[in-house]
């Protein structure tokens, strides 16, 4: 059932919602599972792959020149006139800059890219473009998010906005900002991608889940990028 909880006037990370033990684990980097994905992403980062047989480093540089990237993301696509995750993009330049195939969504190599790139920008201000091309792709996403849906007839902001800081059969409902993606979470014993999330919250509701690339997976990512305005990035988050 639901408790009492504490409304918030600014967006409130979940690292303010988690308990100190799992904040100490974010904090430090040699105990934050996460960064044996970034690891793996440094070692992807300089190897060939595809026809072209070209790294990311050979058009890039070092990974290093990639701060600030992920906090713009997601970015509008001028190629197709769409917003692109950052996890888009990684396979984007992939199959057209490197001839190589596709991350499969999930995998850990596109996690251990997504999350090697995201970490460059850890501590900067999430950045989202909302005076342009994207807004009709952030309304879109803010539909999607108050828009009830499955079974339980519930949309993300009932738990997340209306609810937030109250509790849910003893666990915190959090505010829902996805400022840290690719995130580890205790629960999977693994790192996992902001369309996961979401992908088990609509089963949660006994919704029908979005494929990981699905257009409203991607506008809600937006929109919620837009609403953590104030918050930093902090991939890779460690989450409850």
């Amino acid at each position: 059932m639901f408790q009492g909880g504490v409304a918030h006037a600014a967006p409130h990370s979940g690292y303010d919602d988690a308990g100190p033990q799992v904040r100490a684990m974010q904090d430090d980097d040699t105990q934050n599972p996460g960064f044996l994905w970034v690891q793996q992403g440094e070692t992807l980062w300089t190897e060939a792959a595809g026809s072209r047989a070209t790294s990311c480093a050979t058009c890039h540089g070092p990974v290093t020149a990639m701060r600030g990237v992920a906090a713009r993301y997601p970015a509008f696509n001028p190629a197709t006139a769409t917003p692109i995750t950052l996890a888009q993009r990684i396979n984007h330049c992939r199959t057209e800059h490197q001839g190589a195939t596709r991350l499969p969504p999930e995998s850990d190599a596109l996690l251990a890219l997504s999350t090697l790139v995201a970490v460059q920008s850890r501590g900067l201000p999430l950045a989202i473009d909302d005076t342009g091309p994207l807004r009709p792709f952030i309304a879109a996403g803010e539909t999607f998010f108050r828009t009830r849906q499955g079974q339980l007839n519930l949309a993300c902001a009932t738990c997340h906005e209306e609810r937030a800081g109250h509790h849910l059969g003893g666990a915190l409902i959090p505010e829902g900002h996805a400022n840290g993606y690719p995130q580890y979470r205790l629960e999977w014993q693994k790192l996992g991608s902001f369309p996961r999330r979401l992908r088990a919250c609509m089963l949660g509701v006994r919704a029908e889940p979005l494929p990981a690339d699905a257009p409203d997976a991607t506008n809600i990512e937006l929109y919620l990028a837009v609403r953590a305005r104030g918050l930093t990035v902090e991939t890779p988050a460690v989450r409850p």
